[in-house]
């Protein structure tokens, strides 16, 4: 069914009609006053947008609150699937100007712009009371601050930047956040403050050719527009002009949809109130800033708000009303019933309903829920009929008037669902995230073939009369090496230990030839190892586990979040793994709270249904409780007998569950590493599941690998493990990332502060009056207590709890337990809550002396909170930043920065790539990280892995395209033909450098397209000599093909040199043949010759890039 449908069914209602014609009333000075009684669940929201479709007119949407407010603009925006407008509060609290939210801001201003755009007609608005209690610029100054252009206008590039510069835009290269402009010749980007994305205007003269929204992490256009508008920063820049109600932006035909008139009321007097008070104790405060207006000029009254309604029809859909009315409408509808996951009777329910003639709808976004239900009711009641509705909407309902049926499938299956309000303004985070990667000048860097060096910028080269660019390196005693662009794949940032220089290598020396062959051998050795265990492990016997159940089904689709595509594909991996024949080996490799746990359930209880035993390794106490109430809970309505054991545990009760397990009774066993010892004797085990395999020691890991040879193995880690380390495993383990954030999950707001009792007292009491829980981490057992007892001062209010790890077992474990079920607010502890505790009414955790923990350990701690739909916050506690290391800065101010979600695994570019290695290759790989940095060390991997492939493992491996293109030459390209991308064209220099890294690593036809377009669109038509730039990609692809280690085009003569006279394969194969029957049939201008063992074909006359490709192109195709 689709949404249109649903509306048509509405649209016809008599009901629907009656209210109708009291909106096609000729708008009097007594507007008419409707009142809508006893709808429930989201058919306001249905009804809302039926009346919309039949009488489209301006609709301003009232809720109670910011929450309540988000569910319905989610509601109507699925149903309409047009634009709806949401207009937010600007600040967290009135008067504190540094708690402003600056996505709220340019929210609001984008509705202001749209509202007072002629365009705008039939506007549908959803805000709050706090939203309105706060008054905006008005319209005259709002249109005089605006530039509205469009295509086929005139515009001069100086203007604009005079005029954006007067607008307190800053001037950038290039264009990531809101307030930013960047022009380059003939391509002007502008990021306004009312719009959700960048535009890009392109100019053909002075006028104006096309104008297109653009991306700003990728840079690339997205959609092309007609018109636009450009407006300042509305609350910073118009800050002295006269302030009006929001309602002054609406036409007098607008219609107010109130859910309580009098709640709006109240809260816009109590916001007037808490407006007066600030101002007051701003007022009152030492020193006093200047104070900006008085409330009255920025804040709404009630009687003020109460006046401006009066003109405006109003429509009242809550429980109370306000306003007398003659036009009462009572609807019959009731909220969707409970089923408690109990099918059958959610199948009787619907049954009953269609023999009532009501047609029955579910309303769910994912298909695959649609399936799942369907499976169910065929097995229940073949017969059953039920309208699939492919939006979500916040709650279903029994429309008794229509006989309509809508229920949600969260509700159904008892899912946790959030409103999705799009996450417009957040700023990109994409600049950073590049610098990590870009060069600096003075950065050390690896070259393939002369190891380790410091880059020193791009160099202008002359060739033959022609202008050229190289990379400047300078290596150790100041020797000089400059680098071709077109080798640039050789050259990688160096990424070793923080802090400590590398050694600079010695140009012409072997040293480096010998680091490398000595690392590569025992790169080798650890590989050879990891090879042999798969190899062993391939070719044992395993239990292949059978296809899912219908109770699998069941428990999947009571997973109260929505799956992400990556938890979904990685949760189908472990099952194809485990119903092959021979053990599985899995690597579920994702960020904190992501969901692996939840990948883990699925694949035990999969175990469990084919009477097979689990067990669960964890690395410390508290997960195993903690793991041990998760899979208990999701598994409550199964018969599935589930037990840990850790040190909280006494011996006897530690005994009786061996008995258990050993007899089979147990199904799943969670533990630390007390679970592998060989004295367990499981009855049948069939699965094990590793959390955090690289926090246990050499024993256990040892015993780990043992069991791994005949055991399904499920290994999980929040440890970001580098890309390119998944190819070099890939032949060792399988490897599944889950790298999507589970959707309506916020960022953690991360500050840095000097320790504070006042930040501390206002971060927890905030806290525990939203009815949040806050962990305090103190990392010292000996004054933990006066930690405690200090935040029992400074919040008497809240409950306090301490935990660490020195105090006895069940004394902890109720501590714990008591937090984990909402007891107390407050847990101040050690760092035994980094790894895997999962409390999602935890919402604000303070790290104390952050500056001592790694970055790793506080992206772990930081992703305790922010599990849930509330906004978390993470406060870094440091002593004064004069006392702390460079390096603990420099790790504090990346968390800061990388508050999103899944920047775990960026982070892991910073502090982790060692790290990471090293953990999963064995603590030794550190030391030649550093040695050769770390995109050095995984090419000799990637090379070590690959020639293990082809030779002692041949048979374990099918050649692919990947191990055919390994064998492939790097072709070294020189020419006197002008090829660079000139200063005139791309003035930035990293921009420079991070065009011509892109275009040296790209690897087909698809990406050269793409790179083409990308560039053009960002800085306008190719000049000639870009153009041959990018076709030389194409030669140096085929050269490749052709086997030449070098190819040149000097003095219009081009030259080949083929790898080597030794390679007899190459030599008798077809495509040799194709070379020699060039040189024959070409042999006035072309000859080929052996020159020192060498084989080199020579063409005479090509003076063109396009020359060299065709030559090429005859040899090859």
């Amino acid at each position: 069914m689709k949404v249109a449908d649903l509306i048509t069914l509405y649209t016809e209602d008599s009901f629907i009609k009656i209210i109708g014609e009291q909106f096609r009333q000729p708008h009097t000075t007594e507007p008419s006053r409707i009142q809508l009684k006893g709808i429930t669940g989201s058919l306001d929201a249905v009804l809302a947008a039926s009346i919309y479709r039949t009488n489209p007119s301006t609709f301003l949407f009232i809720l109670s609150d910011r929450e309540e407010a988000s569910y319905f603009y989610n509601d109507l925006q699925n149903i309409l699937g047009q634009e709806v407008l949401f207009f937010p509060m600007s600040y967290k609290k009135p008067y504190q100007y540094e708690e402003i939210e600056n996505a709220n801001v340019l929210m609001r201003a984008e509705v202001l712009n749209k509202l007072n755009s002629e365009a705008k007609e039939n506007a549908v608005v959803v805000t709050y009371p706090e939203a309105l209690s706060e008054k905006v610029i008005n319209k005259r100054s709002l249109r005089a601050n605006t530039l509205s252009v469009q295509t086929g206008d005139k515009l001069d590039a100086n203007f604009i930047n005079e005029l954006l510069n007067s607008y307190d835009f800053e001037k950038t290269d290039f264009v990531y956040e809101a307030g930013q402009f960047s022009i380059r010749g003939g391509i002007i980007d502008v990021f306004s403050f009312a719009s959700e994305f960048p535009y890009r205007i392109e100019l053909f003269g002075d006028e104006i050719e096309s104008i297109r929204l653009f991306n700003p992490e990728s840079q690339l256009s997205t959609d092309p527009v007609s018109r636009i508008s450009i407006i300042p920063n509305i609350e910073n820049k118009l800050t002295h002009e006269s302030r009006e109600p929001f309602l002054e932006f609406f036409p007098e035909t607008a219609t107010l949809w109130f859910k309580d008139v009098e709640l709006t009321l109240e809260i816009i007097e109590k916001s007037f109130e808490k407006a007066e008070e600030s101002l007051a104790s701003l007022v009152g405060a030492k020193g006093a800033i200047k104070i900006v207006s008085d409330p009255n000029t920025l804040f709404e009254t009630r009687r003020g708000f109460l006046n401006q309604i009066k003109p405006f029809r109003t429509v009242e859909f809550g429980r109370r009303f306000y306003f007398k009315s003659d036009d009462k409408l009572t609807y019959a509808s009731k909220a969707q019933p409970s089923f408690n996951k109990d099918f059958k009777r959610l199948v009787e329910n619907l049954a009953e309903n269609q023999s009532k003639g009501y047609t029955n709808i579910i309303a769910a976004e994912s298909y695959k829920q649609h399936e799942r239900l369907k499976t169910i009711f065929e097995e229940l009641d073949p017969f059953l009929k039920f309208q699939a509705l492919g939006i979500s909407l916040k709650e279903g309902f029994v429309d008794e008037q229509t006989k309509i049926v809508c229920y949600t499938d969260h509700q159904i299956f008892d899912r946790y669902y959030k409103y999705r309000v799009r996450d417009k303004f957040s700023k990109s985070k994409a600049l950073t995230l590049r610098e990590l990667k870009t060069l600096q000048p003075g950065d050390y860097v690896t070259h393939v073939d002369h190891g380790i060096g410091r880059f020193a910028g791009l160099e202008k080269v002359d060739v033959g009369g022609r202008e050229q660019e190289a990379i400047r390196l300078i290596y150790r005693d100041n020797d000089i090496l400059l680098v071709s662009i077109h080798s640039l794949h050789k050259i990688a940032k160096y990424t070793g230990k923080e802090g400590t220089p590398p050694v600079m290598s010695k140009l012409g020396s072997q040293e480096w030839d010998l680091k490398k062959s000595r690392v590569k051998k025992q790169v080798k050795d650890i590989a050879k190892e990891l090879i042999a265990l798969y190899a062993k492990r391939r070719q044992a016997p395993g239990f292949a586990f059978s296809p899912d159940s219908f109770l699998q089904a069941e428990l999947e689709s009571s997973f109260i979040y929505e799956d992400t595509p990556d938890q979904a594909k990685a949760t189908a991996d472990v099952k194809v793994d485990m119903e092959q024949s021979h053990p599985m080996d899995r690597l579920v490799c994702g960020d904190v709270g992501f969901g692996k746990t939840e990948v883990a359930i699925r694949a035990a209880f999969k175990a469990v249904t084919d009477n097979k035993q689990v067990a669960v390794l964890v690395p410390t106490t508290i997960l195993a409780m903690q793991h041990h109430n998760t899979f208990r809970e999701r598994l409550a309505d199964f018969p599935v007998k589930i037990e840990y054991i850790n040190r909280f545990r006494t011996a006897a009760q530690i005994k009786e569950t061996l008995k258990r397990v050993a007899s089979g009774e147990t199904g799943i066993l969670i533990g630390t590493h007390r679970i592998v010892n060989k004295d367990i004797k499981f009855k049948d085990l069939g699965l094990l599941v590793i959390d955090e395999e690289q926090k246990f020691g050499v024993k256990t890991k040892d015993r780990l690998k043992e069991m791994r040879v005949d055991v399904d193995v499920l290994t999980l880690t929040a440890t970001p493990i580098p890309r390119t380390l998944h190819f070099s495993l890939m032949g060792a383990r399988d490897l599944s990332v889950i790298a999507t954030p589970p959707p309506n999950r916020q960022p953690v707001t991360t500050e840095v502060h000097t320790f504070s009792e006042a930040v501390i007292r206002d971060a927890v009491s905030y806290e525990v009056r939203r009815g949040g829980q806050v962990f305090f981490v103190h990392n010292r057992v000996s004054d933990i207590e006066s930690m405690a007892n200090l935040i029992m001062r400074l919040v008497p209010d809240a409950r306090v709890s301490v935990a660490h790890g020195q105090m006895e077992g069940d004394r902890l474990e109720r501590v714990m337990t008591r937090f984990i079920e909402g007891e107390n607010d407050v847990l101040v502890s050690t760092n035994i809550i980094e790894s895997g505790l999962d409390i999602p009414n935890a919402n604000t955790i303070i790290i104390n002396q952050a500056h001592m923990f790694g970055l790793s350990d506080l992206h772990q701690m930081r992703g305790r909170v922010g599990r849930s739909n509330k906004k978390a916050f993470c406060y870094l506690m440091t002593p004064p930043v004069s006392v702390i290391t460079t390096d603990a800065r420099k790790r504090l101010q990346t968390l800061e920065d990388f508050s999103e979600l899944g920047e775990g695994f960026k982070i892991a570019m910073r502090d982790l790539d060692i790290r990471g290695a090293g953990n999963l290759l064995g603590a030794e790989q550190s030391g030649f990280v550093n040695d050769l940095g770390f995109e050095m060390y995984h090419k000799i991997l990637d090379e070590a892995v690959q020639e293990l492939k082809e030779t002692e493992f041949k048979n374990l491996f099918m050649p692919n395209d990947e191990t055919l293109k390994s064998l492939l030459p790097d072709t070294l390209i020189e020419t006197d033909l002008q090829v660079l991308i000139p200063e005139r064209y791309v003035a930035n220099i990293s921009e420079r450098l991070s065009l011509y890294n892109q275009l040296d690593n790209i690897q087909n036809q698809t990406e050269l397209s793409s790179f083409q377009r990308s560039i053009a669109d960002r800085f306008g038509p190719m000049p000639e000599e870009v153009e041959n730039l990018i076709k030389l990609v194409m030669v140096r692809w085929k050269a490749e093909r052709l086997q030449l280690e070098k190819l040149t085009l000097k003095n219009n003569i081009m030259k080949g040199t083929f790898v080597s006279s030794g390679n007899d394969a190459f030599f008798n194969s077809g495509q040799f043949g194709k070379v020699i029957d060039y040189v024959k049939k070409n042999s006035a201008t072309c000859s080929l010759k052996d020159f020192k063992g060498k084989l080199i074909f020579t063409q005479r006359d090509v003076n063109a890039v396009d020359q060299m490709d065709d030559v090429l192109s005859q040899m090859v195709e």
